[in-house]
């Protein structure tokens, strides 16, 4: 069956259309994508208001009919941070069912995280043992730990790199002093969950999965995404530590030249890196690898899991 999965993130409203079927993996056939940094949209009460949740309405219609295009029998709509911590959420739903039809479904942090971990454990399969995972978007870190598909802990931190970005850096490129302060306020955060994890044992396999990691991977040396999926990339701390540095001294400008980065992502990736540096150190990672399949795939995964058996298979 053809299935469509819409993702309105922080950064980005993103309909991913896959041809899936229980027992295989999804195959991509479609990928539209707009930037609406909905997370830089909030005003100073928190609040996505008019305009923006017109814009949503607009940009959910398109991909609406991205889908239809398409000849997707089911889309799978769902927002995560920047619409879950809106004051204005409701209405802005409200709004977007009104104008499109489309029920967007607002993933709570932990759900967000355990359905990212299970697209992990799925990618990695049972021989990665006890998996821990990172994932860092716009407006939130997730992170999931565990044996299993489910992970035994998981938790999501207001630390996405959308989110750090507007709210604490300044300057281009960005003041010393905030950056310097952006660093403590992310190892504070972080370090508030080590402890969680901490108990369960140390993991078998670290993995990394968004844009963010896949970026900050390749600036320190991995393939580049053009030699496919299954090329196996890592990221290590001390490449990530030696280029924090060199990513604060640059402008947006000569971030958005680097190997990789997107032009729309430059602005945001030294508050990545920052997260990433830290995450790996209080966790005491010394390296990590890059998982292509994140949310998205995960929330597919779960819906092939409930189809009943025979449903949606190729014939």
């Amino acid at each position: 069956m053809r299935l469509g999965v819409l993702d309105v993130g922080s950064n980005t409203v993103h309909l991913l259309v896959v041809d899936a079927h229980p027992g295989a993996r999804p195959l991509p056939a479609h990928s539209h994508k707009a930037e609406l940094r909905l997370a830089e949209l909030l005003d100073a009460d928190g609040a996505i208001g008019p305009l923006g949740a017109e814009r949503l309405a607009a940009t959910v219609a398109d991909a609406l009919r991205a889908a239809e295009d398409k000849g997707c029998e089911e889309v799978l709509a769902f927002a995560t941070s920047a619409v879950r911590e809106a004051t204005d959420a409701d209405q802005v739903l409200s709004r977007v069912k009104d104008e499109t039809g489309v029920v967007l479904t607002v993933l709570s942090g932990p759900e967000e995280a355990r359905l990212t971990f299970l697209a992990a454990r799925r990618w990695f399969g049972w021989s990665a043992g006890k998996l821990l995972l990172l994932d860092i978007g716009g407006g939130s870190l997730e992170i999931g730990y565990g044996m299993d598909e489910e992970p035994d802990a998981a938790v999501s931190l207001p630390l996405g790199a959308g989110r750090l970005t507007a709210d604490r850096l300044r300057g281009d490129p960005p003041d010393p002093a905030s950056v310097r302060e952006l660093r403590r306020h992310i190892r504070t955060g972080i370090a508030r969950t080590v402890g969680e994890f901490a108990r369960l044992g140390r993991p078998d396999h670290v993995v990394g999965t968004s844009k963010t990691f896949k970026q900050l991977a390749r600036i320190t040396g991995a393939a580049r995404f053009a030699e496919g999926l299954y090329v196996q990339r890592v990221l290590t701390r001390k490449a990530l530590a030696e280029w924090v540095p060199k990513l604060a001294a640059m402008t947006v400008e000569e971030r958005g030249a680097l190997p990789g980065v997107a032009e729309g992502r430059a602005g945001q990736l030294l508050a990545g890196a920052l997260v990433a540096e830290g995450a790996m150190d209080l966790f005491e990672v010394e390296e990590l690898e890059i998982c292509p399949w994140a949310l998205r795939e995960g929330v597919i995964l779960r819906r092939l899991d409930h189809l009943p058996a025979g449903q949606g298979a190729v014939v």
